[in-house]
């Protein structure tokens, strides 16, 4: 009898990367960004570039939309959350909550969206000696028609608290697994007893059956380690194979910059290739509602669409706290958050230098 391949369909990676419901996208962003300047931009010549609009990699880097320092100015959100994975590099965070952050070297950032956040998202260049990297995922998860009207939600995981651990094979060689959400192999406890982190109370990450779990995995040359089946009925995979050469997924080789959706009910086995490989991995039972997105709102019907367009154009969703549209935190490189209740959350210890 012929053992079914776990693969269900291979795709090439592109900007952003295609996602299965529950997830709307994913945004990779690695950027070499040089050395900063007094304003914390980029020392370098910006000639050339569409400013605002720069998504160019010129010279191994963008823009985006920032002016001076790259990043992402305040923005409308509303319907979805965002996941934000920062593997190198600092991000700072602002709000129309009142909420600020500075977040990097392996924290995430959770917000949920609800009923309508604005917030801003630069990428302050603080060493004015040498180059300041970035690199980071942006994972949008959709909210069910129930929860797109919620209060909106700003969370951290700090790196310190993100649950990681390292598999080794019958030759020594290792897998490290971070787990941002859903629980797998060691990682089956509860929240602060040896499990995930607890997403926010309004994600469709929180429902006890929607078997959300988002991972990454790094596996050494030649390494083997079995992805454990899901929990749940209904639930899709997809394994994000971004850097490395080659993996053999199920005994299936597979070149790197690829999206493979894999069966979810089945355990599949991954056998690296002959250098260092790393992966992403976005697993979920799908939300199965209808989709309606105009940019950064995403609901479930045009009309809704239309009504969020509306009361962003009267009440700005709060309006906006700070002094400018790209609010940038200082030259002190030490992480932290600022709630919306005035409660200040700093990380124990110092960045983390091991990258999710």
């Amino acid at each position: 009898m012929t053992t079914p391949s776990p693969i269900v369909q291979i795709k090439a990676l592109g900007f952003p990367w295609e996602t299965i419901d529950p997830f709307l996208f994913c945004a990779y962003h690695d950027d070499a960004y040089p050395r900063g300047n007094a304003q914390m931009g980029p020392d370098a010549p910006l000639a050339g570039r569409d400013i605002g609009q720069d998504f160019s990699r010129k010279d191994g880097w963008s823009m985006y939309h920032g002016a001076t320092v790259p990043g992402f100015p305040g923005h409308p959100h509303r319907g979805f959350e965002t996941v934000t994975i920062v593997r190198r590099g600092l991000i700072d965070h602002s709000d129309s909550l009142g909420a600020a952050a500075r977040f990097g070297g392996g924290d995430v950032q959770w917000l949920t969206a609800g009923k309508g956040i604005v917030h801003s998202e630069m990428f302050p260049l603080l060493d004015a000696a040498a180059p300041n990297p970035l690199e980071l995922f942006q994972i949008w998860l959709n909210l069910p028609a129930r929860n797109k009207m919620a209060k909106p939600h700003f969370t951290m995981f700090w790196s310190e608290d993100v649950p990681r651990f390292t598999a080794t094979d019958a030759e020594g060689r290792t897998t490290e697994v971070a787990c941002i959400a859903g629980k797998v192999g060691p990682v089956e406890g509860a929240p602060g007893a040896g499990g995930p982190l607890a997403p926010p109370p309004d994600s469709w990450a929180a429902e006890a059956d929607a078997d959300v779990a988002i991972w990454t995995l790094r596996p050494a040359p030649g390494a083997r380690w079995t992805l454990p089946a899901a929990t749940g009925n209904g639930t899709r995979r997809t394994l994000y194979f971004f850097k490395g050469r080659s993996v053999a997924i199920g005994g299936q080789d597979v070149s790197a910059r690829s999206a493979i959706e894999v069966r979810a009910d089945l355990a599949v086995e991954l056998q690296n290739g002959d250098e260092v490989s790393e992966f992403l991995v976005l697993q979920g039972r799908p939300i199965g509602e209808p989709v309606a997105q105009y940019g950064p709102f995403v609901m479930n019907t045009p009309a809704e669409i239309a009504q969020a367009m509306a009361d962003y154009r009267r009440t700005q969703f709060g309006g906006w706290p700070w002094k400018d549209e790209a609010p940038v935190h200082g030259r002190d490189p030490a992480r932290f958050a600022g709630h919306p209740d005035g409660r200040e959350e700093k990380p124990q210890g110092h960045a983390a230098t091991t990258a999710l």
